[in-house]
């Protein structure tokens, strides 16, 4: 479990075809405090700490399988070398929860359609995939390559959210530009009072 707030930008140093995907991402965490088997977002998607190390610098491995690659911006073979990700490590129990409850378990790609300064911050509009759509509210939240981000407006499969200076300091937002896919994981809320309702009319 995540909450969607960045706390390092990690850069994939290595990935390799093994069956599934196995990539080598470089952090500032410090990995003595990492065990193998935790979760750590990457860019929004979770994955599990198989090998890690510290030469020449901090790395943890994980290997991506098949069906995450078809949910994710990922690619069918891996990140580019030297791409930035947005990294967070699981919500310990006592943890201050600063975005909301992000499960790291990616939905579909939303794709960056519209993009303006809007005075200090950056408006974002972006077209989310039809069926995951009605899961987006106005003042709702939704994650977006691991962001904690509020949803500002909602129009049909489109919306729109602020990035503010300090948001894409800290995370690669800063690098954001138009047509660019992005990892969208919708509310939990929303996803089950959907199937609430769903179970209701059906009952």
């Amino acid at each position: 479990m995540f909450t969607g707030i960045i706390t390092d930008i990690g850069e994939v140093l290595e990935v390799e075809r093994r069956g599934d995907i196995r990539a080598r991402i470089g952090t500032g965490y410090d990995v003595a405090g990492i065990d193998l088997g935790a979760s750590i977002a990457c860019n929004g998607i979770c994955l599990t700490v198989i090998a890690k190390g510290s030469d020449p610098r901090n790395w943890f491995d994980v290997e991506i399988s098949a069906e995450t690659v078809s949910k994710t911006n990922i690619g069918a073979n891996g990140w580019p070398t030297g791409q930035r990700l947005n990294l967070e490590r699981a919500l310990k129990v006592g943890d201050e929860l600063g975005g909301h409850i992000v499960s790291g378990h990616v939905d579909g790609v939303a794709e960056v359609i519209g993009l303006r300064p809007e005075g200090d911050s950056l408006r974002l509009t972006f077209r989310a995939p039809r069926d995951l759509a009605g899961f987006i509210a106005p003042k709702g939240s939704v994650a977006l390559n691991g962001t904690s981000l509020t949803v500002n407006e909602v129009e049909g499969a489109e919306f729109g959210v602020n990035l503010i200076p300090h948001t894409r300091t800290v995370t690669t937002w800063g690098e954001v530009a138009m047509g660019d896919r992005i990892n969208l994981e919708i509310d939990t809320l929303a996803r089950y009072v959907a199937r609430l309702r769903d179970w209701a009319a059906h009952a």
